[in-house]
This record gives C-alpha cells, sequence and structure tokens, in this order.
C-alpha cells in the first residue's frame, strides 16, 4: 500500500511552492498585510488559475471535484510562504456549499467560487470563543437573523455570509448576502495581520435557509484540517529559518549551531515536527474516506499540530536571539501565524475535548 502522495498531488505542491515563491516573498506579504483588508485580488487571481479555489468543487459545479488531501498539501505551502488572504474562509465556505441542500444556490455561487470571482466566508463561534453546534446563540426567525460572531476570517472581502444559526427547524446554515440590511461587520485588530477577523452584527439580516447542522460540521472540521496543514508548513519555515541562522551567526568565534545546547534544541524540534504531516494527512484522508472518524482525526490533528506550531516559533525566536524580536526580521510573521492557528476554530484544550467527547471518553 502506498502511504505517500500520488504523482499529481506532489506537482500540486511543488507548483503551488513555485508560484509562493516568485509571486508572495516576504516583502510582498508586508505589503499586503499592511494594507487592508490584507487581500491581493492579484495574488488571489493567480492562486485560481493554478486550480486552488476549485479543488473542491464538485466538478458539476465547473471545479475539480478533488479531495480534502489536496487542498490541504496547498495551505501547507500558504503556511510556509506566511501567504496572506481569505483561502481559509473561502474554502471552508465551499465545503459548507458543497455539502448544502439547496440547489439553486450552490448553481450560482459554487462557479463563482471555483473561478475565484467570488470570496465566501463563514460565521460559526459565538461569544466566549464557543464553536459547539449545541451552543448556537444565534437566531433565525421569519424576520431574519439575530445574533453576534465576533470571530469570523474573511468578513470583510466574502461576497456572501454562511451562518450557523438556530431556527424553528434547529440548527442549520444560512445564507446572508454581504449587503443586506441588519448585516454589520467590523474589523478588529488582531495579532496575525496575514488573516484578518471581523466581528459580525446581525439584526433582522434577510438570511435564506440552504442546508443544516451537517454542512456547518463539515465544513468546521474541513477547516481544522487546513489550520493543521498550515501549522506544518509555518512551523518547517521555522525550522529552516532557525538552522540557516544559526549556521552562520558566530559567538565566541563559532558556530551558534555548533553549540551542543543548541543542537538538543533543534533535535528536539525537528522530532517534534516530523509526525505532523502523517497527522494531518490521515485527517485529511478520515474526511473523505472515513466520515464517521473525520471529526475525532480533524479535533487531535488540529490541537497537535498548532501546539507544535507554537512551540516551534517560540524556539525560533528564542534561538535567533535579540533579532528574532524585532519587526524588520521576518520571522514575527510566522510567530503571529502560530497564535492564530492554535486559537482560531478553537484552543487545542478545547479539540483534546471534543476528540474525548466523540470518542465516547
Amino acid at each position: 500500500m502506498d502511504f505517500g502522495l500520488s504523482e499529481e498531488q506532489v506537482l500540486l505542491q511543488e507548483t503551488v511552492r513555485r508560484f509562493l515563491a516568485a509571486r508572495c516573498p516576504t516583502f510582498r506579504v508586508r505589503e499586503i498585510m499592511e494594507t487592508p483588508p490584507a487581500h491581493d485580488s492579484e495574488l488571489w487571481n493567480g492562486l485560481a488559475e493554478l486550480g486552488v479555489p476549485s479543488i473542491l468543487v464538485p466538478e458539476v459545479h465547473g471545479g475539480l471535484g478533488q479531495e480534502l488531501l489536496d487542498l490541504a498539501i496547498v495551505a501547507e505551502e500558504l503556511g510556509y510562504a506566511a501567504t496572506p488572504g481569505p483561502f481559509l474562509a473561502s474554502a471552508m465556505a465551499t465545503v459548507a456549499l458543497a455539502h448544502a441542500d439547496d440547489e439553486g444556490v450552490k448553481s450560482k455561487w459554487l462557479p463563482t467560487l471555483a473561478s475565484g470571482e467570488s470570496v465566501g466566508a463563514i460565521a460559526i463561534g459565538e461569544a466566549n470563543e464557543e464553536w459547539g453546534l449545541d451552543r448556537l446563540s444565534t437566531r433565525a426567525t421569519a424576520g431574519g437573523l439575530t445574533g453576534k460572531k465576533p470571530l469570523v476570517a474573511g468578513a470583510g472581502v466574502a461576497d456572501f455570509l454562511l451562518v450557523a444559526a438556530v431556527g424553528d427547524e434547529g440548527g442549520g446554515l444560512y445564507l446572508v448576502d454581504a449587503d443586506a440590511p441588519g448585516l454589520m461587520i467590523n474589523a478588529l485588530k488582531t495579532s496575525d495581520m496575514t488573516r484578518p477577523l471581523w466581528s459580525v452584527a446581525l439584526s433582522d439580516a434577510p438570511a435564506k435557509r440552504i442546508g443544516g447542522v451537517k454542512a456547518v460540521a463539515r465544513a468546521y472540521d474541513a477547516g481544522l484540517v487546513l489550520l493543521a496543514a498550515d501549522a506544518y508548513g509555518g512551523a518547517r519555515r521555522c525550522f529552516e529559518m532557525t538552522c540557516g541562522y544559526v549556521l552562520e551567526r558566530e559567538q565566541f568565534g563559532q558556530k551558534v549551531g555548533s553549540f551542543q545546547a543548541v543542537k538538543h534544541q533543534l533535535a528536539d524540534l525537528i522530532s517534534d515536527l516530523e509526525p505532523v504531516m502523517s497527522l494531518y494527512w490521515y485527517a485529511a484522508h478520515a474526511f473523505d474516506r472515513l466520515p464517521d472518524r473525520a471529526p475525532r482525526h480533524a479535533a487531535l490533528a488540529k490541537a497537535h499540530a498548532t501546539d507544535v506550531f507554537d512551540r516551534t516559533a517560540r524556539m525560533a525566536t528564542e534561538l535567533h536571539g535579540g533579532i528574532g524580536f524585532t519587526w524588520e526580521y521576518d520571522l514575527h510573521l510566522w510567530f503571529r501565524r502560530a497564535m492564530f492557528d492554535r486559537s482560531y476554530l478553537g484552543e487545542a484544550i478545547y479539540q483534546r475535548a471534543r476528540a474525548a467527547a466523540v470518542s465516547g471518553w
């Protein structure tokens, strides 16, 4: 049995890697993230030309109809390059739409998502960082949606929002146009400037129910896997930057990398990092092939990968010494990204408790 990537997947990953190296070096990352809303249409269109937004769109709607692992290896490269933009938000919205019940809405939006013409966003979390679908407080009535979604990625650049809410039919997925009356979107000041967040408030905002909680749950699990892949890519970049630095930096007439304590720290980092790749690969595999196990594996992959990213970014910063803490040095791009990956969609402790709950522990 072959546990590696297919030739097509390897080619996809290498193509995205080369594209980002050429079109999104760190100086370009800084330009984009320092220009609200941190979304560059030229970069997004370039990713669309590579087929990235169309990977999970069903073929009947103009997409490639591929699996989550194909998109996850792209997310790894985006994390490695600290790529700014609404990738995560739009990918989760794509998954939710693909699992929605309303064929008319799917026919309208999925083709434009696949081509990159449209960007979607999904609003799940409630106040106090509550992501459980059994804890939804946003309400759907005859007048529309009313509630607050404090942390929504991509909301400020999205053409539509998919909102998780509770109505007479129970929990479900509702579509709200970006210019709908009663919808208020406010930018938040966050650490990761490459992927800004917005708060969303709804006051009888016109909305259409397009699916049940299954669509929301699938989008949520996909988001966890993509964050795990992003974390692995980011941690890999931090490790490579640190290895390069300690092999050049000298103290007391010797390369810093020759010190035994530094070698031990790097050995610890790489031993933590290497297993993460197979963990997120399997979580992506479970999402498509073992749906009953997907929530558990997605939660565990997200929890562990983001923990490793957090430790790697912190250790990398320390091993760089004073320069690692400066704005001018690029390492903070991944340090901040690690903070986002760790917290968004639920912290590691939250995900481990969720994995235990779905396992019946």
